[in-house]
C-alpha cells in the first residue's frame, strides 16, 4: 500500500485550524450566528435540566404530598403536568432553533474549507500528483471535509451541552438531595467516560485501519476501470478480482473487530450506568422509606438519571466520530501543509510575450538527483519558428515540455521566453501563453461544446464552431445524433483517438496561445489519420512559435530547424536536408523509419 507523502496534523492543531471559520474576523454574521446558536443551546439545557423538577411537582401533587402552596395555587396537578409537557417541548424547540440558526456556519465552513483544499490541491506540483495515487487523495479530501460539519456540529452541540447538563445535574443533586449524591453521580459518570473513551480509542485505532484498507480497495478499483480495455486485452478480470477481494479481505476483517468491539463497549457501558442507576434509587427508595425523601424526589431522582443516560449513550459513538472526524481532517490539513514546489516569486510580474521566442540556456534537470535528465542543454526557437526535437527515449524530449510548461524548475541553467527567466514570472501567465497537444489527449466526462470551449472559458459558440473547422471536426461533430451536445465518456472514449485529438486541438486553437508545444501529438495514430490531424496542426502553427516533440521523423521534415537529442543533449541540429547530407544519427534514424514504412506496405 502507497504511504501518503504528507504528515497528518494533531487533534488540537485540527481545531485550532476549524476555530476561525467559527470566528471569522471579516465575517460579522457568522458570529452572530454562533452566539445565538450558543445562548439557544444553553437556555435549552437549562429548560431540560429543569423539566425533572415540574414533573416532581405533578407527582408529589397527584399523590397527596403537597409541593409548595404557591405553586399548587396557581397551578395545580394538571397545570404542573402541563408545565411540565411546555417544559420538554420547549428544551426540543430549542435545539432545534439552535440547528436551525447555526446549520449555515457549518455549511459555509465546509464550502469553505472544501474550496481551499481543492484550490491546494491543484497548486501542487506534477511531480506529487505522479507519486500519489488520486483514488485514495479523492477518498483523503472527500472524508476531511465532511468531517468538518460533524466536528464543528458534535464538538459544540454535543460535549459542550453534555458537560453542562450533567454539571447542572450534579448541582441540584447536591443542593437537593446531598453529597453523597452528587458523589454517586459524579464517580458513574466519570467511571463511564473514562470506559468509553479506553475503548474508543481502540476502536479508533481499527477504524484507521480500516480506512486504509478502503483506500487500498478503492484505489485498485479506480485503477481497474481506469484500465477497463487493458483488463480485458490481458484476460486478468479473475486477476483484478482477487486483488479486491484480497484489499476487501483486510477491509472485512477490521470491519468485524470494529463491531465485535462495539458490543463490547455497550455491555460495559449498560453495566456501569445501571450498576449507578440502582445505587442512587436505593437511596431515594430508603430516603422515602424513612420519610425524609417524597415519591416525587423519588421520581425526579430516576428521571434525572436516565435524563443524563440518554446523551451518555451517544457519548462512545460522538467520542468516536470525533476522533475520526479529527483523523479525517487531520490528513486533510496534512495535505493543505503539503508545501507547492512550484511557487511564484513575491509580487513576480505576469510574462509579457512579444514574439514567443523561446531558448533553453545550458540547462540542467533530474526528477531525481541521482538520475539527471538534462545535462547543459541549450538551444533557441526565433518567434515564429517551429523547432522540432528527436531522439531516443529517454533523451529528454518530454523533459523540455514539462521544463517550458513550468511543471518543474530546473536545477541549473535557465528557461526563458522572450528574455524573461521563467521562475520570474507567474505560473499562470506562463499557462496562458503556451497551448498544449500531448500524445493522448485526455477528455472531461462532458460534451464536445464544454471540451472545446474548455480553451476559453466564455467563448462565443461561433468561436467554439470556427474552432473545430480549423481542427477539422466541425462536419463530424454535426453528423453526431446530439451534435455538440454529446457526451464524451470518461477521458473521452466514446470517440476515436484521431477524433480526441482533433478536439483537443480545436480546443488548444480556442485557446489561441502564441507558443505551442505538440508532445508527440499524433504517433500514437494510424498514418492516415496522423497525416490529416497533421494539415490541421500546420494550420494551427501558423505565426507561433512551436515546439514539437516528435517519433515520426515525417511528420517534422518541413520544420525550420531539427534537434536531435541524446542524453539530455543536443547532438545534431540543422534542416532536414542538412541533417541527411551530413549522414549522422538523425540520417541513420530517417533511413531506418524510411525502411520500416517501405516494408509495413
Amino acid at each position: 500500500m502507497t504511504k501518503t507523502p504528507e504528515t497528518s496534523s494533531t487533534g488540537w492543531q485540527t481545531i485550532a485550524r476549524v476555530a476561525p471559520y467559527l470566528w471569522p474576523k471579516d465575517k460579522p454574521w457568522v458570529k452572530r450566528r454562533v452566539v445565538i446558536a450558543m445562548t439557544m443551546l444553553i437556555i435549552a439545557k437549562v429548560i431540560s435540566v429543569s423539566t425533572p423538577l415540574a414533573y416532581k411537582a405533578a407527582v408529589d401533587a397527584l399523590g397527596g404530598e403537597a409541593p409548595d402552596a404557591v405553586t399548587m395555587l396557581m397551578l395545580g396537578a394538571v397545570g404542573l403536568t402541563l408545565a411540565y409537557g411546555l417544559a420538554r417541548f420547549g428544551a426540543v424547540a430549542f435545539q432545534e432553533l439552535r440547528d436551525f440558526v447555526f446549520v449555515r456556519v457549518g455549511q459555509r465552513a465546509l464550502r469553505a474549507l472544501a474550496l481551499e483544499t481543492f484550490t491546494h490541491i491543484h497548486r501542487l506540483s506534477l511531480r506529487y500528483h505522479i507519486m500519489r495515487r488520486t483514488g485514495s487523495l479523492s477518498r483523503v479530501m472527500e472524508r476531511g471535509v465532511k468531517g468538518v460539519e460533524f466536528l464543528l456540529r458534535f464538538l459544540l452541540f454535543s460535549i459542550g451541552p453534555l458537560i453542562l447538563e450533567l454539571s447542572l445535574v450534579a448541582i441540584i443533586f447536591w443542593v437537593l438531595f446531598g453529597f453523597v449524591y452528587m458523589l454517586v453521580v459524579i464517580a458513574t459518570v466519570a467511571a463511564y467516560v473514562a470506559f468509553t473513551f479506553k475503548v474508543t480509542e481502540i476502536r479508533v485505532r481499527i477504524r484507521q485501519e480500516m480506512n486504509e484498507q478502503d483506500n487500498d480497495a478503492n484505489q485498485k478499483a479506480v485503477d481497474s476501470l481506469l484500465n477497463f480495455e487493458t483488463v480485458k486485452y490481458f484476460g486478468a478480470e479473475a486477476h483484478e478480482a482477487s486483488r479486491y477481494d484480497t484489499a476487501m479481505a483486510g477491509y472485512e476483517r477490521a470491519a468485524v473487530r470494529t463491531g465485535q468491539s462495539l458490543s463490547v463497549l455497550n455491555m460495559g457501558q449498560g453495566a456501569i450506568i445501571t450498576t449507578g442507576l440502582v445505587a442512587v434509587m436505593v437511596m431515594a427508595a430508603r430516603g422515602v422509606q424513612a420519610g425524609t425523601l417524597t415519591v416525587g424526589d423519588f421520581v425526579m431522582v430516576n428521571a434525572y438519571m436516565i435524563q443524563i443516560t440518554m446523551p451518555l449513550g451517544f457519548l462512545g459513538t460522538v467520542y468516536r466520530e470525533i476522533r475520526q472526524a479529527l483523523v479525517d481532517m487531520g490528513q486533510m490539513f496534512g495535505l493543505l501543509n503539503q508545501p507547492a514546489e512550484i511557487m511564484d516569486k513575491p509580487d513576480a510580474p505576469a510574462l509579457r510575450v512579444n514574439g514567443g521566442g523561446v531558448e533553453f540556456d545550458e540547462v540542467f534537470f533530474g526528477y531525481d538527483p541521482a538520475r539527471p535528465i538534462l545535462q547543459g542543454l541549450s538551444f533557441k526557437a526565433e518567434p515564429g519558428q517551429t523547432i522540432a526535437l528527436v531522439g531516443p527515449s529517454g533523451a529528454g524530449k518530454s523533459t523540455v515540455g514539462r521544463l517550458l510548461f513550468r511543471f518543474y524548475d530546473v536545477t541549473g541553467g535557465a528557461v526563458r521566453i522572450d528574455g524573461q527567466d521563467l521562475r520570474d514570472v507567474t505560473q499562470d501567465s506562463v499557462h496562458a501563453q503556451i497551448g498544449v497537444v500531448p500524445q493522448d489527449t485526455v477528455l472531461f466526462n462532458d460534451t464536445i461544446r464544454y471540451n472545446i470551449a474548455y480553451g476559453r472559458p466564455g467563448a462565443t459558440e461561433e468561436e467554439v464552431f470556427a474552432a473545430a473547422r480549423a481542427a477539422r471536426i466541425h462536419d463530424f461533430i454535426l453528423s453526431l445524433p446530439d451534435g455538440y451536445d454529446t457526451s464524451v465518456g470518461e477521458r473521452g472514449l466514446k470517440l476515436s483517438g484521431g477524433e480526441k485529438q482533433r478536439v483537443g486541438i480545436a480546443r488548444t486553437m480556442l485557446k489561441n496561445p502564441p507558443i505551442l508545444l505538440l508532445d508527440e501529438a499524433t504517433s500514437a495514430l494510424d498514418t492516415q489519420t496522423e497525416r490529416d490531424i497533421q494539415d490541421s496542426l500546420r494550420v494551427m502553427s501558423q505565426g507561433r512559435t512551436v515546439i514539437t516533440i516528435a517519433h515520426r521523423l515525417s511528420t517534422i521534415a518541413d520544420a525550420d530547424r531539427i534537434l536531435v537529442m541524446d542524453a539530455g543533449r543536443v547532438v545534431e541540429d540543422g534542416r532536414h536536408e542538412e541533417l541527411l547530407a551530413r549522414g549522422g544519427r538523425y540520417a541513420r534514424l530517417w533511413a531506418h523509419q524510411s525502411a520500416e514504412e517501405a516494408h509495413a506496405v
